[in-house]
Parts: C-alpha cells; sequence; structure tokens
C-alpha cells in the first residue's frame, strides 16, 4: 500500500481544478491587447505562479509539525501553496496592469 500521507499532493489534486479556472481567467482578461509580449508575460507568470506552489507546497510540508495529526501536513501544505499562487498571480495582474498602461 502507498503512503500518500507522506507526500504534499492532496493539495494539488483539490486545486488543479480552481487553479485552472483561476488561470484561464488570467489569461482571457483583459482581451486587449493581445500580442507576443502580452502572451509571453502571461504565461512566464503562470508557469512562475505553478511553480512557486510546487516549492511551497514541498516546504510548507516538510516544515509542518506532525504533533497535531497525520493530516496536518496536508491541510498546512494546501493553504500555503494556496496563498502562494494566488499572490503570485495577483502581483503578475497588477504589474501587467502596470505594464499595459505605460504601453498603451
Amino acid at each position: 500500500m502507498s503512503d500518500i500521507a507522506g507526500m504534499p499532493v492532496l493539495a494539488l489534486i483539490l486545486f488543479a481544478p480552481w487553479f485552472l479556472i483561476l488561470s484561464v481567467m488570467y489569461w482571457v482578461y483583459p482581451r486587449q491587447p493581445r500580442d507576443a509580449r502580452r502572451r509571453l508575460f502571461d504565461a512566464v507568470a503562470l508557469l512562475v505562479a505553478f511553480v512557486a506552489f510546487v516549492f511551497s507546497l514541498h516546504w510548507s510540508f516538510g516544515f509542518a509539525d506532525r504533533s497535531h495529526g497525520h493530516l496536518w501536513p496536508q491541510i498546512l501544505a494546501t493553504s500555503v501553496g494556496y496563498g502562494v499562487f494566488l499572490a503570485v498571480l495577483t502581483a503578475a495582474f497588477f504589474l501587467r496592469r502596470r505594464m499595459l498602461a505605460r504601453a498603451g
């Protein structure tokens, strides 16, 4: 029997659909302008958000105090990872908005 409690995969499984929805909304809004520079910026922002999520997931899973129960590492990893993903996307959203205002 595999020990899934020993891996921080629960957060990824639980949040994959929601991250997909947030990523599509970030990619689509605002609709204009859709030039190559904007697409590259959006792709890099989404990649950084995902990498930061995975890094924080593993970090917080390893940092969690296991005396609070077997699920606590998963709960902490899920909470921290979600917050990091949203923080990166939020920062990218406002940076992109500033970049678009300067260009237009």
